[in-house]
């Protein structure tokens, strides 16, 4: 194949930080069941890690600077750089399973995909990957349904996809015009995405045997630390949509006496801004793994 040729799939990653879960990452895309055509990097940050290790695949190089980070800009530069019939978003933080490419790639539909990711607690990721470890302490996110034991299952709520670990056609990427840029920082730019991609006629999905592990890292609980990007990404998502995206955050901040603001209301009315010591309490200890 030569090097500009495509394939039936790209792994994209945004990476700012996470130079070890970058590294596993990599390890993991190294033992899959069907290779990636490419791994695409787009960095959030000025540098690449140096050493890293080798995915199986060419690799790819983009850098998308900006402030605060700039998540769907980075996620469209990837997109355009890639080669790959299908484009697999996999987080930095994510470990694909063996089979993750080939359960995507093998998908027989056009529309969004999505896989399964379960949690890892701190120490659970040693020198080297053993998949039954993984899947012996990995847990599932308490908010998401189960995962169809083959095939594919409908899912109704375009809302259902997360960051984290998503799939769709090159070409329905590119038609849709990628994700809006005018969200900036932390939130919501994936769900108007997916919103925009269902209001277009493209299905979504759950999809068997795409498993990834997502690797330890603090939360806070409420994500105090985003919370100015959080208020200005949903207020555009509901200019937008006439409905409110991250509501669960939302109440939180309400019930923290930080906004006033209803499931029903029209906009958000900012009180105050969270205390310092108020941020640093929301940091959780290593023992929790969901935000």
């Amino acid at each position: 194949m030569s090097p500009e040729a495509g394939g039936p799939a790209s792994v994209l990653t945004l990476v700012r930080g996470r130079d070890a879960h970058l590294r596993n990452l990599m390890r993991g895309l190294a033992r899959q069941t069907m290779a990636p055509c490419e791994l695409v990097i787009a960095w959030m940050q000025p540098e690449p890690v140096p050493d890293l290790p080798d995915p199986g695949c060419r690799v790819r190089h983009v850098f998308v600077p900006g402030e605060p980070m700039p998540l769907a800009a980075a996620r469209n530069r990837a997109a355009e750089a890639a080669r790959g019939e299908r484009l697999i978003f996999l987080d930095v933080d994510c470990i694909p399973g063996p089979g993750l490419v080939a359960a995507y790639a093998g998908a027989a539909t056009d529309g969004l995909l999505l896989g399964e990711v379960l949690y890892l607690p701190e120490g659970a990721v040693g020198p080297d990957l053993d998949d039954a470890r993984l899947d012996r302490l990995g847990r599932v996110h308490p908010a998401k349904p189960a995962i169809p034991a083959t095939g594919l299952r409908p899912e109704p709520d375009a809302k259902e996809l997360w960051g984290l670990s998503f799939a769709l056609p090159a070409a329905a990427y590119a038609g849709l015009g990628g994700m809006d840029e005018g969200f900036s920082g932390y939130g919501a730019e994936e769900t108007d995405f997916a919103v925009r991609l269902a209001a277009a006629g493209l299905p979504t999905h759950w999809v068997a045997g795409a498993r990834a592990y997502h690797q330890h890292h603090p939360v806070h609980v409420p994500p105090l630390h985003q919370f100015d990007h959080i208020l200005r990404n949903a207020a555009r998502f509901h200019a937008r949509h006439g409905t409110w995206c991250m509501d669960y955050w939302l109440g939180q901040f309400r019930d923290a006496g930080l906004i006033a603001w209803e499931p029903d209301a029209p906009e958000i009315r900012r009180l105050r801004a969270p205390e310092p010591a108020e941020i640093a309490a929301a940091l959780q200890p290593g023992t929790r793994l969901f935000s």
